[in-house]
């Protein structure tokens, strides 16, 4: 498992984008299983809770009305009309858990992405976004699922292909062929990005030590 090397070190928005049944889900899981210091972005939504969802853990289920209030009160970091249900990401506690020096992790599709750069956050993204090996195999992950009708997967395979054309927008693309080799390639993109000067506003000080180390010689 990994964990952080400096305390105040200024977390990291990742955001991982992809086609539904890319995968993205499933990594996410495994990056926040891998450190401790990775936290999900809770999204807030319209739609109706799936079996075995919980409100305020997997999502914050409201009202249309009451999704629309918050974005016209600026709260959301993002939002988005998904398949006819209104998502987006509430700002208070995403900006309170990278203060804290969390990463926060957030599935969203590239519109979200292109918001969350455009914010007041938008410097502490790492955006990610994962293809598929092959159209054949996104839609044959789509059917294994067994979460949607014949009606749904069809929309999501035809949203797919606006979705993959805005795979040059982001820092990095991965082709997720095998979901052991991603999650290692998405471990070492995450490292190398926390190590960036950036990231570690504490290494002034640091240096700053070493000098008077160097004065006391």
């Amino acid at each position: 498992m990994s964990s952080r090397a400096k305390v105040n070190e200024k977390g990291l928005l990742i955001i991982l984008s992809s086609p539904s049944g890319a995968g993205k889900s499933t990594l996410a899981q495994r990056i926040k299983a891998w450190d401790k210091n990775c936290v999900f972005s809770i999204s807030a939504t319209t739609r109706k809770p799936r079996d075995g969802e919980q409100d305020g853990k997997d999502y914050y289920f409201i009202s249309e009305e009451e999704f629309n209030q918050k974005v016209a009160d600026g709260e959301m970091l993002e939002h988005a009309e998904v398949f006819g249900n209104l998502y987006g990401s509430p700002i208070a506690p995403v900006s309170s858990s990278i203060d804290d020096g969390y990463d926060v992790l957030f599935d969203v599709d590239w519109q979200g992405s292109q918001q969350i750069k455009n914010s007041n956050l938008g410097k502490y993204v790492l955006s990610i976004f994962i293809l598929p090996p092959s159209i054949e195999e996104l839609e044959s992950r789509l059917k294994l699922r067994n979460q949607d009708s014949d009606d749904v997967i069809s929309s999501r395979m035809a949203k797919s292909v606006e979705e993959i054309s805005h795979w040059p927008e982001y820092d990095y693309v991965v082709v997720n062929d095998d979901i052991d080799q991603t999650e290692e390639k998405l471990k070492i993109i995450i490292t190398a990005e926390r190590l960036r000067l950036s990231q570690q506003p504490g290494i002034v000080e640091f240096v700053r030590s070493l000098n008077n180390e160097f004065g006391d010689r």
